[in-house]
């Protein structure tokens, strides 16, 4: 069992708690597979059906001595597409395969992948790692290169907070957040700046930071601009860790519920162990 400060508004210690989260070792590469397995679309992937969209089928047809083909031209035998008609007369070109211009991409990665199972052991104990691998400063400091040079003493993780942030406004959020966070508070809002160079040109014109997350629970409500907010139900291993240690924040009920998933792992090993002792009596 750990012992965790929860904080009031002015970032001061109101009571401590003890909980079985934040116990499970780091375990990178379940994360990274889980994270992996999580992904929906390819960043790298071109539009659905690139290539392949023009005016003509693109079949040609290999019977001999017919209109229309490319039989008895001294011309290979891929789809074409014709560009113009005159009577009988036409032009076409090369469509479709990867070899000619305009054409599809040999074997590029699907846009849309479906996600890949995972145990459900497997996903609990990557989830308990990932919220142990976001409550550590050193991983933290290499996400965030702001931090890395800088001696973190004021803030201790996990961040947890008492209920009442969330009934608060705007800019009573943001003073409140300033007190709690201290050295953290300038990464803890997304920025949304102009990519440099061609990439304005090819559907990713912006770039934002990943910013800080708000762990709240199932019943609680929270929408500020600039920080994601996400209900532990929804929660995945992927908003914690994907591209490293993510800055997260968590309001006290959500402590609670999310205790439930450490529990049935302990639960489980409890009944294991008596029914061993058992079998052992009995013997």
């Amino acid at each position: 069992m750990t012992k965790a400060q929860v904080l009031d508004i002015s970032g001061k210690k109101i009571k401590e708690i003890t909980t079985t989260l934040f116990e499970e070792p780091i375990r990178e590469d379940m994360i990274y597979k889980i994270v992996e397995a999580e992904k929906i679309k390819h960043p790298s992937a071109p539009k659905l059906y690139a290539g392949m969209m023009r005016s003509a089928s693109g079949r040609i047809r290999h019977k001999r001595h017919a209109w229309k083909v490319s039989y008895g031209h001294g011309m290979s035998r891929i789809p074409r597409k014709i560009m113009w008609r005159r009577g009988t007369q036409f032009s076409w070109v090369g469509a479709i395969v990867p070899s000619v211009r305009g054409g599809r991409r040999a074997h590029p990665p699907k846009a849309i992948t479906s996600i890949k199972k995972i145990n459900k052991k497997e996903m609990n104990k990557a989830l308990l790692s990932a919220l142990t691998y976001s409550n550590t400063i050193a991983e933290l400091q290499k996400k965030y290169t702001s931090l890395q040079n800088k001696e973190i003493k004021d803030v201790k993780f996990p961040i947890i907070v008492e209920d009442k942030i969330l009934k608060l406004n705007t800019k009573e959020f943001f003073k409140a957040l300033n007190n709690i966070l201290k050295e953290f508070y300038p990464i803890a809002f997304q920025k949304k700046s102009k990519r440099a160079g061609i990439g304005k040109l090819r559907g990713r014109k912006y770039r934002k930071n990943a910013g800080a997350l708000f762990i709240i629970s199932k019943n609680e409500n929270m929408k500020i601009r600039g920080i994601d907010t996400i209900r532990t139900k929804d929660l995945t291993v992927s908003d914690l860790a994907d591209n490293g240690a993510r800055l997260v924040i968590f309001s006290e009920n959500a402590i609670k519920e999310l205790e439930n998933i450490g529990k049935k792992k302990s639960d489980k090993k409890e009944k294991l162990t008596k029914e061993n002792k058992t079998k052992e009596s009995k013997k």
